[in-house]
Formats: structure tokens, C-alpha cells, sequence
């Protein structure tokens, strides 16, 4: 039960991070990935995504913004001050698109994407560290060898999988492509209408491409799509993690079956006495697989219970992973305890069940 539950929080945690960002993404990216029978140097002729391809996607039929990403890390100066963070090259859109929230300022504001000004959004932790209590806005930072002008900072967003997202500054596209000398997009994240289809949004994204690059050589992933394979990974873990605590089961079965011949043993007289007095085979059969069944279901309750109480002082311990119990797998625990101890029970009670009334009072 801990091992489940440890395994489902995990589950639900790795989903909400992924789904802090929305529900309705489609991922672009350059390249496509296929197996091929010839060279690849026939073949690396891979057209790149512009910001071109970035502003024709927005025309699509439920798309309602575009992002085109680039991201790099750079040393960012300020007043005697230097921190070396990630930088996001991004389109105004982004903080709409990714569901973040200005703490301050504004975010960068809509301009052409060829001609944008050098404006920054700084990250809650790189506008700390850089100005601590001080104003940052209308501030300038050097961002590589160009100078930005500070106009918003973010709010807190956390960590995703390991990636600080607050120790993080955003620039305009155009600029990020030329701070790091790219031709091309690393990405472009596309958020479309909550009552659209992904996978038909999806098609038509591929065709408009299609016609621009002449071929697919890009790759499109709907965050349906990519919850649904984190979703069975995760929930394969689960499964062998709580398959991993099946061993016990195989422990518990093997101590009811010992205790039950035991006391197999130690009633025979017993046996012995109810089988002359006329009880049936049936009854006594029936006397000790109840008490294999009864012994295991109470055992299935403590552990439930130490099971339970486990998973919510981990959650205490570690709130930043809760352990998530699923009442499914509480049943389903409790359903597999009384079934070993039915199967445990089994041999006994048919050895309990065969006795010859004489031989098990001269035994006595």
C-alpha cells in the first residue's frame, strides 16, 4: 500500500507539473524523426523553422497564439552584479501561452518579430539575486554584449523535473537568435482553443508546413499525446513498484500456511472429537479456512493502516512529493491479503478435513 502510494504521488505530481503550463499545446520542433535506408548526408537538408513559420501558424482555424522559442545561457550584468542564467528568446505571447503570471511590470510587449526592441522579463530568482530589494524595472542589464532594458518580472513558478524556471530572464526571439548566433527556431508552441481537436489541429498544422518547407521535416506532438505516454510510464512504475512489494505477499502465505498446520496439529483431538460427534468434512473444511481467510483479512487492515499512516508522513515529510492513496488499490490490497490467506488455508484445511475420527482421538 506505501509502495503504491508512493508510486501514484509521483504519478500525479510529474502530470501536474506538465499540466502547469495548460492543457491545449502542440510542440514543434525542427527534424523529423524516421529511419532511413540512405545516407545521411543525403538527407540532413532539414529546412528550419522561422518566425516566418511561427506568424502563418497563427492564421490557422482554432490556433490562438504561437510562441517561437530559443533558449541558450548567457552571463547577465547589472550593477556590479553577474549571474550566468538560461535565457528564452520568446514571442509576446509566451506568458499567455505557458500560463504565466507577471509579479511586476509588464510582459514584452507585441512588436515585429524581425525589428523587436531590447526589451528584458527578468525571473523571480535572477531579478532577487541581481537587485534584491531594489527597483529593477526601467533598470538596464547586459545580457551577452547587448544591453535590455528591465520592463516586467515574473512571478514564482517553481521547478519542473530538476529545471529552475524562476532562474531564467526573456528577450524577444529575434534577439535570442542573434545573441546566440541560430538561424533557426528550437521550437514553436502553438495553444489552440479548449473546445478544438488536438489531433485535427495537429493535421493542419503539418499541412500548412508541408507546403511551406516542400516536405515533413518536422516533428509535431500534441501534450495530449505526451501525457498519455508520461501517463503510461509512469503508471508501468507504479505497477512494478507495487509488484516489488508482492514479495511480501509470498512471505505472508507461506506464515499463514505454517501457522494454520500448525494448528492443524494441535487440535487433532479436537478433529477428532467433532468428526465422531457427526460433523460433516464440509464444516470442518469450511472451520479452518475461515480462520486462514479471518487471519490474513486482519493482518490486511494492520497493514493497510501502516500502510496508510506510512504514505501520510511521507507526504509531511516531503511536501513537495505527496503520496497519493487510490481507494482502488486500498480494495484491491485488502481483496489480495484474504485471497493468499484463502489459498494458504487451502491444504490445511482439506488435511484437517480427511482425518479419520479414531486415529485423530488416539492421537490425542
Amino acid at each position: 500500500m506505501l509502495l503504491t502510494s508512493l508510486g501514484e504521488g509521483l504519478h500525479h505530481f510529474v502530470l501536474s507539473e506538465f499540466t502547469q503550463f495548460g492543457t491545449n499545446l502542440i510542440i514543434i520542433n525542427p527534424g523529423k524523426v524516421t529511419t532511413h535506408g540512405v545516407s545521411g548526408a543525403l538527407i540532413s537538408n532539414v529546412r528550419p523553422l522561422t518566425l516566418e513559420d511561427s506568424q502563418r501558424l497563427k492564421q490557422i482555424p482554432h490556433i490562438i497564439e504561437t510562441v517561437a522559442v530559443i533558449q541558450g545561457n548567457a552571463a547577465i550584468e547589472s550593477g556590479g552584479h553577474q549571474r550566468r542564467s538560461t535565457v528564452y528568446g520568446v514571442s509576446a505571447s509566451a506568458a499567455q501561452v505557458w500560463n504565466f503570471a507577471v509579479a511586476t511590470g509588464r510582459f514584452l510587449p507585441d512588436d515585429p518579430p524581425r525589428s523587436a526592441r531590447s526589451f528584458v522579463v527578468l525571473g523571480s530568482k535572477v531579478r532577487q539575486e541581481l537587485f534584491g530589494n531594489s527597483q529593477a524595472l526601467g533598470m538596464r542589464v547586459r545580457i551577452g554584449s547587448e544591453l535590455f532594458r528591465v520592463i516586467g518580472s515574473m512571478e514564482s513558478k517553481g521547478q519542473l523535473l530538476g529545471f529552475d524556471l524562476d532562474d531564467a530572464v526573456y528577450i524577444p526571439t529575434s534577439k535570442a537568435m542573434a545573441l546566440f548566433n541560430r538561424e533557426s527556431l528550437m521550437e514553436i508552441d502553438l495553444l489552440h482553443t479548449a473546445s478544438s481537436n488536438s489531433t485535427i489541429v495537429a493535421e493542419q498544422v503539418k499541412k500548412v508546413l508541408q507546403e511551406r518547407h516542400g516536405k515533413e521535416d518536422f516533428s509535431v506532438t500534441t501534450q495530449e499525446k505526451m501525457l498519455e505516454v508520461l501517463g503510461d510510464i509512469l503508471g508501468t512504475l507504479t505497477i512494478a513498484v507495487g509488484a516489488l512489494g508482492g514479495i511480501s505477499l509470498v512471505v505472508g502465505g507461506v506464515g499463514i500456511l505454517t501457522i494454520m498446520s500448525i494448528a492443524v496439529n494441535e487440535r487433532t483431538g479436537e478433529i477428532g472429537l467433532l468428526r465422531a460427534l457427526g460433523v460433516a468434512k464440509g464444516q470442518i473444511l469450511t472451520l479452518f479456512l475461515g480462520e486462514a481467510v479471518m487471519l490474513a483479512a486482519i493482518g490486511g487492515l494492520i497493514g493497510l493502516v501502516v500502510g496508510l499512516g506510512g504514505s501520510w508522513l511521507f507526504s509531511v515529510l516531503v511536501p513537495a512529493l505527496p503520496a497519493h492513496t487510490t481507494w482502488a488499490y486500498v480494495a484491491s490490497a485488502e481483496l489480495l491479503a484474504v485471497c493468499v490467506g484463502l489459498l494458504a488455508g487451502v491444504l490445511p484445511a482439506r488435511r484437517a478435513a480427511t482425518m479419520h475420527p479414531v486415529e485423530a482421538l488416539r492421537a490425542e
